[in-house]
């Protein structure tokens, strides 16, 4: 019962434990396993006193110290063999659930930015509450949307891999939600027009990656290619660039996005059509 076993898409093998599973236990699953989770469940101490009263916040974090600790001595090469252990090589992840406890998104990413830093954590997965029968009457009676969930993904990838600072992404909005219309990375740039366009030939990296649109794929394979020439927009779209999001945002050798970059309606471009209500 302390353990669940789960596979991902790349055939790793995730184990998730309980932060009170025996330590003894924990050791053996971290020789089989490639990942283990200690999942914090909830976003706030306060959040989980309220629906979790048995989880300790200070257990789950010494836990998750603790489980640190392991990964990172088994990363060392023994003095003997000089060999590495094989501890959970894949490090740990936990889990949060949204929408359950009233927190907003900036607070959910923030705990998520604060795991990452303390405990090198791979992996934050975000799980939409899903109201079940006979549960606590202080329990929301409705699910979250779904994209609320994907959209905290993207935001929580751009904190990782893009170097957005958390109150870029989440500032935009006086509620400290994320706007569900578009991605977090075009709102920033949408509230940020005075840093665009930008040129592919000039702009460093950091700058790049801001463009809606460039994943660090496409940043790299510009970065190397215009060592050799200046990029066109046909250049661009060869890449797999998808201009038609950048295009308002970026300056080619032979293009430029003219009266379009300062558009009042740049953002209806983007965002999807209002849905027609329908009378039950």
């Amino acid at each position: 019962e302390d353990l669940r076993v789960k596979h991902d898409f790349r055939g790793y093998i995730h184990l998730k434990t309980i932060p009170e599973a025996s330590p003894h236990l924990i050791e053996r699953a971290g020789l089989f396993a490639d990942r283990l989770s200690l999942n914090i469940e909830l976003p706030t101490d306060k959040g989980l006193s309220q629906f979790a009263p048995e989880k300790k916040p200070l257990g789950i974090r010494r836990a998750m110290g603790d489980l640190r600790l392991k990964i990172e001595e088994a990363r060392e090469p023994t003095l003997q063999t000089k060999r590495r252990k094989k501890f959970a090589p894949a490090g740990q992840s936990t889990q949060m659930i949204v929408g359950a406890d009233g927190a907003n998104d900036a607070t959910i990413l923030g705990s998520s930015a604060r795991l990452y830093s303390s405990y090198s954590l791979k992996r934050v997965y975000y799980s939409a509450f899903s109201p079940i029968p006979d549960a606590s009457k202080s329990l929301p009676l409705v699910k979250p949307p779904l994209i609320r969930e994907h959209r905290l993904y993207q935001a929580d990838w751009l904190l990782r891999f893009y170097g957005f600072d958390l109150p870029e992404i989440t500032a935009a909005r006086p509620d400290g939600n994320l706007d569900l219309d578009i991605d977090p990375k075009l709102a920033w740039a949408l509230a940020n027009r005075h840093r665009f366009p930008v040129d592919v030939n000039r702009a460093d990296r950091e700058l790049l990656l801001r463009v809606p649109g460039f994943g660090t794929r496409t940043v790299n394979r510009i970065l190397t290619a215009r060592r050799h020439r200046r990029l066109r927009w046909d250049d661009l779209t060869r890449m797999g660039a998808p201009m038609g999001k950048a295009k308002p945002f970026v300056i080619a050798a032979d293009f430029t996005p003219g009266t379009l970059a300062d558009a009042a309606d740049l953002r209806a471009r983007f965002a999807p059509p209002p849905e027609q209500l329908q009378l039950l």
